[in-house]
């Protein structure tokens, strides 16, 4: 308990660390305002399920994308720049790796055939789901960085290789099912149409049945697990204080499921974004090797003491130009084959 209270009051490594810690009225406010604004979109979404419009799901990002900024201007004012600046450049790295879920998440919705109607259902699970094994990702991660610095090591070598991956990795996307999901297939009875949102029904032979809705929520799950293992260690890179860590998490995760309706078919056509989710996590990957070199206390490295910290500012300037040359290319690319967004939307309505 005294790890977690001392990271969330001082980021858990003094070279990080902002000038002052965050006041604790600040945390406690601004998380029980997080967590009505999430409830009041859960309830939304369980009393109400439908599809939302292009006005809608335009009205929830802005409002979210809008909140985010809000909260890093009540640092600034509060805290200080550092505080500030690494909370927003952790929300953009986090904002920028959720928009890779997408992918993933159209491929599972698309595989199992969940109807529009309880889309948003599955994603808001998914998004709490998220949430939850963040939180605890987060701290563990601070508990062992406090430990063992050279934890980061690890960790920018881990995103090297994740980021070498999404830029040239050949993975097949198959039918949206994991390992986890073909074994729970084997061993309990699913049967095979939806049942509205239910997750278990009885049947006339009075047997019990899980639905297909349980099968994607736990494939959703599982998925945002993996995703967590890439993206902790990436904001660990950004900064060690778990309350920014944890913020910047969920303030990147609560707007997905209304850009999800809002982007739609548009994220398959950005063929070149998995390129710039690559560049953010190899720079990210460098910048956690030097933070290690210059922060380790293991002799035979201390001539890495002299390497300068990468500063925020730059990782914030990287994340927003890799994001802006992908997004931009693979806008031309879609002009220069004739794809308009207005064909990727009546494409959507004709499956609908």
């Amino acid at each position: 308990m005294d790890i977690v209270s001392s990271t969330l009051a001082a980021g858990g490594n003094a070279a990080a660390a902002s000038e002052s810690p965050i006041p604790m009225w600040f945390m406690i406010t601004s998380g029980i305002v997080v967590v009505a604004i999430l409830v009041f979109d859960l309830l939304l979404v369980v009393k109400r399920p439908h599809t939302p419009s292009m006005r809608e799901a335009s009205i929830w990002v802005a409002f979210y994308v809008a909140l985010a900024l809000a909260f890093a201007g009540a640092l600034f004012a509060i805290g200080d720049t550092q505080h500030g600046s690494e909370f927003l450049t952790g929300w953009l790295l986090e904002y920028s790796l959720s928009i890779d879920n997408l992918f993933v998440f159209i491929i599972i919705m698309g595989s199992f055939s969940v109807p529009r109607k309880y889309q948003q259902e599955v994603l808001m699970v998914g998004i709490i789901i998220a949430i939850i094994f963040r939180g605890i990702f987060i701290l563990a991660g601070a508990a062992i960085i406090n430990a063992f610095v050279e934890v980061f090591f690890i960790f920018g070598i881990f995103l090297l290789i994740v980021a070498y991956r999404q830029a040239f990795g050949n993975e097949d996307d198959g039918d949206g099912e994991n390992g986890l999901i073909r074994f729970l297939r084997k061993r309990i009875n699913v049967v095979d149409e939806y049942h509205g949102n239910k997750l278990r029904v009885t049947l006339d032979d009075n047997k019990k049945y899980w639905t297909p809705m349980f099968i994607v929520f736990v494939a959703i799950g599982s998925t945002d697990v993996m995703f967590a293992l890439d993206s902790i260690p990436a904001i660990f890179g950004v900064t060690q204080n778990a309350f920014l860590v944890f913020t910047a998490n969920v303030f990147a995760l609560m707007g997905l499921r209304q850009l999800y309706f809002l982007l739609g078919g548009l994220v398959d056509k950005l063929v070149y974004l998995h390129y710039g989710i690559a560049a953010i996590l190899a720079f990210i990957g460098v910048k956690l090797v030097i933070h290690a070199l210059s922060s380790s206390d293991w002799e035979f490295l201390s001539w890495g003491h002299s390497i300068p910290e990468v500063p925020t500012w730059l990782s914030l300037t990287f994340i927003v130009l890799a994001m802006a040359v992908a997004t931009i290319a693979s806008l031309m690319k879609m002009k220069k084959e004739g794809v308009s967004f207005k064909d990727i939307r009546d494409d959507e309505s004709e499956e609908a």
